[in-house]
């Protein structure tokens, strides 16, 4: 086998891959003797079946794989002789294609962008501050207020009073288009809290000033987007009857409120939102000094980027924003989205720090682990409840799926990893300082 470079233009690279038809009958006839122990023809015994006759009746089976072998030898042997590490899959093509004819040199040219020579880091000059904050007693008494009315019951208002935005109202009601009743648009002694946003925009809002015993004629419009496309758009009036009208009580800090969420007395509640609350700043904390991190890491390092990378990652930005910007079309069949300047801007990042975390990465044998991996499966697969085992399978046989979920992992034990490393310092501010540091990351 050949391997002659055509091309060397940066980081592009193209070769021209040579097997020759000796190379190539030799591998048949390699693949046949391994095979011809097991195979047995009429006329021969098992194993006994001479060459001439395998060939005849399968060495046109065998070729094909033996010419994939040759050629992913060659290609396995040019990366290890040269160091290259292809972008992304080499492009390999056949020359000649179907003109080639059994007897014939096979010739395929490949090419590929190679990565970048990446240049060392001194972690020891990244200068990062860890932020701490406490959870004061303004803020749990705050979030322990929240959590009260989240669990708030409701009561019964006096006769005759009138509903509105944030009481329950019990209705049955009946939803018909054009005067015919439609599946799925009707229900009985269902309890809606107006101002919730439950039901369709404009619905609630007709209920405000209702009392027991009311009959109201609610009249919406679908919105464009609805779930079901039959009723997408559509005028419908939905009959109402008020069967209660209930006021909000907000349930009692004490104990017995406690209880309810798993704690033993209120104190013992206390402390555990003070917990959950640390934990959320600490998280916070940690995406500001991340952010610090890979400003510092950027700043350090300039190299050359691979183009396909950095136009992949530009589409990718330009079409997530787009789907940000349009939260209604949930399809991709849109026109091209054709990425701008910002989105190359933000691509050239992602991928120089995307390159840089994972050579520092793979210097530091940082590895993702099987329990760390079934964990994020495990993750992911909550979002699908009943559905679970169906997204396990699904996950072991895609490797791209396997990818999405590894990366994450994979780049904060690096993050880690350089962190330790670093020169890292701790200050001590408040929640109110820390949500504007988070709040000017989405900024950048």
């Amino acid at each position: 086998m050949q391997v002659t470079e055509t091309l060397k233009d940066g980081l592009k690279r193209a070769y021209t891959i040579t097997v020759t038809a000796a190379e190539l009958d030799a591998k048949v006839t390699e693949k046949l003797l391994e095979a011809q122990p097991d195979i047995e023809i009429k006329g021969f015994r098992k194993g006994r079946v001479p060459m001439a006759i395998l060939r005849k009746q399968f060495g046109g089976r065998v070729l094909g794989d033996a010419m994939q072998e040759a050629i992913d030898a060659a290609m396995k042997g040019h990366f290890d002789a040269s160091g290259d590490r292809p972008a992304l899959q080499p492009d390999v093509k056949m020359i000649g294609g179907d003109a080639w004819k059994e007897g014939q040199d096979v010739v395929v040219e490949m090419t590929y962008e190679a990565l970048p020579q990446i240049p060392e880091v001194d972690a020891g000059q990244i200068k990062l501050e860890r932020l701490v904050v406490k959870a004061d007693a303004e803020a749990v008494e705050e979030a322990l207020a929240n959590l009260a009315k989240s669990t708030q019951s409701f009561e019964d208002k006096k006769k005759g009073a009138k509903a509105k935005e944030g009481d329950q109202v019990t209705i049955d009601f009946k939803g018909s288009i054009d005067g015919v009743p439609f599946e799925g648009g009707s229900g009985e002694d269902y309890p809606l809290v107006l101002g919730s946003k439950s039901f369709i925009p404009g619905f609630e809002d007709q209920l405000v000033g209702a009392s027991v015993g009311d009959h109201v004629d609610v009249k919406v419009t679908f919105p464009e987007n609805y779930g079901a496309a039959h009723l997408a758009g559509k005028e419908a009036v939905f009959a109402c009857e008020v069967k209660a009208v209930k006021k909000p009580v907000e349930a009692k800090l004490d104990d017995e409120l406690a209880k309810k969420f798993g704690a033993e007395d209120l104190a013992a509640l206390k402390g555990q939102i003070g917990d959950r609350l640390e934990a959320e700043y600490k998280g916070a904390a940690r995406a500001v000094l991340k952010r610090s991190l890979l400003d510092q890491l950027d700043a350090l390092v300039n190299f050359e980027l691979p183009p396909s990378l950095v136009d992949a990652e530009a589409a990718q930005i330009a079409h997530q924003l787009w789907h940000e910007e349009n939260p209604h079309d949930h399809g991709h069949d849109h026109a091209h989205i054709e990425p701008t300047d910002e989105h190359r801007k933000l691509a050239v990042r992602r991928v120089r720090l995307g390159l840089l975390l994972a050579e520092m990465g793979r210097k530091a044998e940082v590895e993702v682990t099987d329990a760390e991996m079934t964990q994020a499966v495990l993750n992911a697969a909550r979002q699908y409840p009943g559905q679970e085992r169906a997204y396990f399978e699904f996950v072991q046989k895609n490797v791209q799926v396997q990818q999405q979920l590894r990366a994450p992992i994979f780049e904060d034990k690096v993050v880690d990893h350089i962190v330790s490393l670093a020169s890292v310092t701790e200050r001590e501010i408040d929640r109110q300082a820390l949500q504007k540091m988070v709040e000017a990351l989405d900024e950048l």
